[in-house]
C-alpha cells in the first residue's frame, strides 16, 4: 500500500477493484453480498473518491451493481462481461480456472480457422510480411525455450491474423485471445518447448495467407486450435 496523505492511504482505483475482482471471481464473495463504500473506505483505506472510481470499474465489468437504499450488490458470473480482459484474467487466476481455459479455447476454436480463410482472402501486403516474419520468430524463440518472448510473438501474430480478415467483431477478440496466450503460458500450461508440429502450423498459415490459399490457412488453423483442445484435454 502506498505512503499515506493526510491520513488517507494513496490506494489506487484500480488496486481496490483488481482485489475485489479477484474476490468476486474466485468466490471470496458470493453473488447478492452486500458491500458499501463505507465498508470499501475502511477496509482498502481510501477515499470516497477512490472507493467509488474503484466500483465504477467493477459494474462495468458486471461484478457488482448498485441497488438503491441498500448498496453494491455482488453479482453471479452469468452477469459478468467474460470478454473484458481484467475478467478473463482473474478467471486465470482463480480455482475455476480450468472452466474459464476450456471456454476460452472453444472460443478459438470456432472463431480461429474461420479468421485465417478471411486473412488470406483480404491481408494487406504489410500484414502478409509481418505475418511471416512472425512466425519465423516463433520458431526461432520456440527452438531456443525462450517461452515468454515466444509468448508475446504468438500473441501479436493471432492478433494480427484476427485483423487481417477485416472483420470488426473478429479484431475486437484480440484480447481475448492474448489472455489466453499469456495465461496458458504463465500458468504453466505450456510445453517447456512448443511442439514441432505447432510450430509447423503457424508456419503453414502464414505461408497460406500469404498465398490466399484459403484453404492451407484455414486447415492449419484448424490444426493449432484441435493441439490446444488436445492439451486441454490431457
Amino acid at each position: 500500500m502506498a505512503p499515506q496523505a493526510n491520513g488517507i492511504a494513496a490506494v489506487r482505483p484500480e488496486g481496490m477493484s483488481a482485489a475485489l475482482g479477484r474476490e468476486i471471481i474466485g468466490g471470496t464473495l458470493q453473488p447478492g453480498e452486500i458491500l458499501t463504500l463505507d465498508s470499501l473506505q475502511g477496509r482498502f483505506g481510501v477515499s470516497r473518491t477512490v472507493a467509488r472510481d474503484g466500483v465504477k470499474v467493477l459494474e462495468s465489468l458486471g461484478l457488482l451493481y448498485s441497488k438503491r437504499r441498500v448498496g453494491l450488490v455482488v453479482t453471479a458470473e452469468d452477469q459478468w462481461n467474460v470478454y473484458a480482459p481484467s475478467v478473463i484474467a482473474w478467471r486465470l487466476e482463480s480455482e475455476h480456472s480450468r472452466k474459464a481455459y476450456v471456454e476460452l479455447s472453444q472460443l478459438r476454436i470456432a472463431v480461429e480457422p474461420e479468421a485465417a480463410e478471411l486473412a488470406a482472402q483480404h491481408r494487406s501486403e504489410e500484414q502478409m510480411e509481418e505475418l511471416l516474419a512472425l512466425a519465423s520468430k516463433m520458431r526461432r524463440l520456440g527452438e531456443a525455450g525462450r517461452l515468454e518472448e515466444f509468448m508475446v510473438a504468438d500473441v501479436a501474430f493471432h492478433r494480427l491474423l484476427l485483423e487481417a480478415g477485416g472483420n470488426t467483431m473478429f479484431t475486437a477478440l484480440g484480447d481475448v485471445v492474448a489472455e489466453v496466450l499469456t495465461g496458458r503460458t504463465h500458468h504453466g500450461l505450456m510445453p517447456e518447448r512448443p511442439k514441432p508440429e505447432a510450430l509447423d502450423a503457424h508456419d503453414a498459415v502464414a505461408r497460406g495467407i500469404a498465398q490466399q490459399d484459403t484453404r492451407t490457412a484455414r486447415e492449419n488453423m484448424q490444426l493449432l486450435v484441435d493441439e490446444v483442445r488436445r492439451a486441454l484435454e490431457e
